[in-house]
């Protein structure tokens, strides 16, 4: 979509650059972006400001986007057993793979694992091709890992996976809470929409999180949850909701079922306000303020994410939030209703179609009138009687022998599942892996691949995706797509045709896959199924093109969406009722045990995403966690020996990792938090994944990768240091270490066991810095620093101490962005600090404009004392906003003498 054409009559000789309305690759905001390309591969990205979900505002990951186009690391030919081939051959090569096995095996011998950053035209074609025409359900998506359990509740609930709410909700609630969600970090725009009512209207924020996260800091009311009580929390509501006569008991009447049921299963799990504070382990005070504030505040709004779905019981929290809410006929209303916050760009779009092992299509079930209308409407030769395998019971198969073929698309199983090690030596075991993507160090699922096809990435993709408010947006190419790279329905099609399938996979383009899936969504609907885009199944190419942001449902003859739904009823179970949903006794079905004594949570940081193939190609992004970590409560630390800065080895049944341990009060005592984004192309020793345990909801069979058991201990290292270079290193297998991209090349962070003397001498052999003029030897100090200059310009410096040196390795990277460094400053290269520090010390706190904190300190001590002051002074925190609690807790601290 051309949105900067010349004027007319203008004549140029070097066309302007055409800007695109696309929709970032991150979270399940779905901001609007416009990317205008620099013709050299690259592109400025900008926020689209006609966008609904964003009205113009980025999140620094989206920001950076422009920052993550490069394909040095691409993979651009396919390629059969590691040997370059033609598509032709890869291709046969795939089909033969799945034929082959359904001849051998059966179809329920061949699965499919998808992602929620597939496009939805990707999706459609990938389930229509294994559902109706392979003759298997196995085909499931790593949405499974972090949205399953709100689709399991919202279908129990209401009878589809329906989102009843608009983000325009959070502009015009009085009461706002997040539960299971570091929203500042993880969701930073809709946390602006959020912040930005509080100034406006007064609304108040209330966190549930056990950890205190920088969302907690700018909460009005902080519950610090015991892990996996959530639904006591909600039930103990429900009850003071009845008690106090606070219950709509026309709306309960009317639109649900199960009401009496679902009280008596409250009260037996929360018979008192102190006997559900204390299994929640917060104070009784803050319970009975929390309950106050929803009973008086009919304008509120319940956001829940990962920390709620991420758990073994994660279905029944969504299911007791949700019943809260129909109690009180606070839902679909302006201002009130149960809001989902969607980790990815289109695990949305994957549900409309059935990314999910257990439905079918445009959100249809199992049943035979679905199975049979389906499979009239696709001609299917083959549908799937029953649901498939989910994601962890699909990898467990694998182990066992009974899935033989498997077809993996946008994400990395051997990184992200539970187990992970487990996972990487069932993928050996498969006769055959074919393997869609777009990374070359895609953390060992390449090296297990028979056939590799080279993918579409953002930027080059062609499609729709579909967002946490059911908002369908264009997302639209600008780069050209590199090498031989194909988009992934291309790809599923081309397959299918080998397959003898070529009638019903003949599509032209996506918008040909669009109308299709847009037909089959009011195809013999008259009503019953809510997720209804009829209106846009006769899209004409040219209106496919241009399609603006539009909400579902959006049935025939309908020309605006539907921002919210079920203020009214009009649910969709038979009975046309919602259904109050009985619990399961709220309890960890992972206990501690001596030998596995804390539970471990995992989560996200402020500026990476997932396993960091894109988010770790941006200068800016890098900065702020720079490393693997993990956090420890102090009164855990002093218990096991551990120390703010030193090293520790986290272990449960499955893997151990080797983290750096930041002591802090915001961590539960008896709870750890690791992020997830570190894997062996990053860093070695931190996949966090390798700890995660298999246990799985009963109803989503989501994982539960927010409590699970570990023990920790202290992990000696005598030295650390790290090296700046121009190139991608290759690093030695037995060294802890950490990657970062900088400005003009990479940053490896390590530690050791050995000695920084002995530790710089095997490094600098291994880097070939051993006849290096540029060497540094302190013995005294144990600091050894070796560099290595090329026509002036630093290629690599390598420097090793007993202590982490931020100050130093801030130099560094600093020296080598330089494209020249004069007489002056070149005395300073070993020096580990610039000839004045002033304001570059200490860790990045606003990555958009790269201000550390030793500037905000410097800026704070002059007189700029708020947060409002700093953006001033700094510009940090005006752009994403996403730094401002941490200025903010750097200014408070700094006012206590912290």
């Amino acid at each position: 979509m051309n949105i900067n054409a010349p004027a007319p009559g203008l004549l140029a000789t070097t066309p302007l650059p055409t800007p695109t309305k696309t929709t970032c690759a991150y979270c399940g905001v779905g901001c609007g972006v416009i990317a205008t390309p620099d013709g050299l591969g690259g592109a400025a990205i900008a926020g689209d400001p006609a966008h609904p979900a964003n009205l113009g505002r980025l999140c620094v990951k989206g920001a950076a986007l422009g920052e993550t186009l490069g394909t040095g690391h691409r993979i651009l030919h396919p390629a059969i057993h590691g040997v370059r081939t033609t598509w032709n051959r890869a291709l046969d090569a795939v089909a033969k793979g799945i034929r082959d096995t359904v001849d051998m095996h059966g179809p329920d011998a061949v699965a499919f694992y998808l992602s929620g950053q597939l496009l939805t035209e990707d999706y459609y074609v990938a389930n229509k091709l294994m559902k109706g025409f392979i003759g298997s359900s196995n085909v499931d998506t790593n949405s499974r890992l972090c949205m399953a359990s709100t689709v399991a509740g919202h279908r129990r609930a209401f009878g589809a996976d329906i989102v009843p709410n608009c983000y325009e909700d959070l502009d015009e609630a009085d009461l706002v809470i997040l539960t299971g969600s570091n929203t500042a970090w993880c969701h930073p725009v809709l946390w602006q929409r959020i912040e930005q009512a509080k100034a406006r209207r007064g609304t108040r924020i209330v966190t549930i999180d056990p950890r205190r996260t920088v969302t907690a800091d700018s909460a009005d009311l902080h519950l610090p949850i015991a892990p996996g009580m959530d639904s006591v929390l909600f039930a103990r509501l429900l009850v003071e909701i009845a008690e106090r006569n606070e219950l709509d008991s026309n709306y309960i009447a009317r639109n649900t079922i199960g009401f009496d049921a679902a009280l008596a299963n409250a009260q037996e799990i929360a018979p008192s306000r102190a006997e559900a504070a204390a299994r929640c382990g917060v104070n009784e005070i803050d319970l009975a303020t929390f309950i106050e504030w929803w009973l008086a505040t009919p304008r509120t709004v319940t956001c829940f994410s990962q920390g709620v779905n991420q758990s073994a019981q994660g279905t029944d929290k969504v299911n007791a939030i949700l019943n809260v809410h129909l109690a009180s006929g606070r839902i679909g209303k302006p201002g009130a209703g149960p809001f989902s916050l969607t980790g990815q760009p289109n695990a949305m779009g994957g549900r409309e179609v059935g990314g999910l092992a257990n439905q079918l299509a445009a959100h249809m079930g199992f049943s035979a009138e679905d199975i049979d209308r389906v499979g009239r409407f696709w001609q299917a030769p083959r549908m799937a009687r029953g649901e498939g395998k989910k994601a962890v019971a699909m990898f467990e198969a694998i182990e066992r022998g009974e899935i033989k073929a498997l077809w993996v698309l946008c994400t990395n199983p051997a990184a992200s599942l539970p187990r992970a090690d487990a996972i990487r030596a069932a993928l050996r075991k498969l006769d055959f892996l074919a393997v869609s993507e777009i990374n070359a160090h895609a953390d060992s699922l390449i090296e297990a691949a028979t056939v590799v096809l080279p993918a579409a990435a953002w930027g080059e993709k062609d499609g729709t995706v579909t967002n946490s408010e059911r908002c369908i947006s264009r997302q639209r190419p600008f780069l050209s797509l590199p090498g031989e790279a194909k988009p992934d329905w291309w790809q599923i099609c081309e397959v299918a045709k080998r397959l003898g399938h070529g009638v019903a996979f003949d599509y032209a383009s996506p918008a040909t896959i669009f109308r299709e899936h847009a037909a089959l969504s009011a195809f013999e609907n008259e009503g019953e199924r809510l997720f209804d885009i009829g209106a846009l199944a006769d899209l004409a190419d040219e209106a496919y093109d241009a399609l603006e942001p539009v909400q579902w449902p959006l049935p025939r003859g309908a020309t605006a969406g539907t921002k919210r739904l079920y203020a009214e009823g009009g649910f969709t179970h038979a009975d046309g009722k919602a259904h109050f949903v009985v619990l399961a006794p709220p309890v960890l079905k992972a206990e501690r045990s001596a030998d596995y004594p804390l539970l471990l949570n995992t989560g996200r940081v402020r500026d990476q995403w997932h396993t960091m193939t894109r988010t770790g190609l941006s200068p800016r992004l890098a900065q702020h966690r720079n490393a693997p970590f993990v956090e420890v409560h102090p009164e855990d630390a002093a218990r096991y020996g551990l120390t703010d800065g030193d090293f520790a080895a986290v272990s449960s049944p499955h893997g151990q990792v080797e983290l750096r341990v930041v002591v802090t009060d915001a961590q539960q005592r008896g709870s750890l938090f690791a992020p997830i984004h570190w894997t062996d192309a990053t860093a070695a020793r931190a996949r966090v994944g390798s700890l995660i345990h298999a246990l799985t909801d009963p109803v989503s069979g989501q994982p539960d990768s927010k409590a699970v058991p570990v023990a920790i201990r202290p992990w000696t290292m005598r030295a650390q240091g790290f090296i700046v270079s121009r190139r991608r290193l290759p690093m030695p297998a037995w060294l802890n270490h950490a990657r970062m991209t900088v400005d003009e090349g990479e940053v490896v962070s390590f530690a050791s066991p050995r000695a920084p003397d002995a530790l710089h001498d095997l490094l600098s052999n291994w880097l070939n810095l051993w006849t290096s003029p540029l060497n540094q030897r302190n013995p005294a100090s144990g600091l050894y620093r070796s560099a290595s200059l090329v026509r002036n310009r630093l290629e690599i410096l390598l420097s090793t101490s007993p202590e982490p040196d931020e100050t130093g390795l801030a130099w560094a990277t600093e020296l080598l962005a330089k494209e020249s460094i004069d007489a002056a400053t070149r005395r300073f290269i070993l020096a580990g600090r610039p000839p004045s520090a002033a304001g570059s010390t200490g860790r990045q706190v606003c990555a958009c404009f790269g201000v550390r904190s030793g500037a905000i300190e410097e800026a704070a001590r002059a007189g700029a004392d708020s947060v409002e002051a700093i953006g001033k002074v700094l510009k940090a925190g005006t752009n994403c906003g996403s730094c401002q609690p941490e200025i903010r807790k750097l200014l408070e601290g700094m006012r206590m003498g912290v």
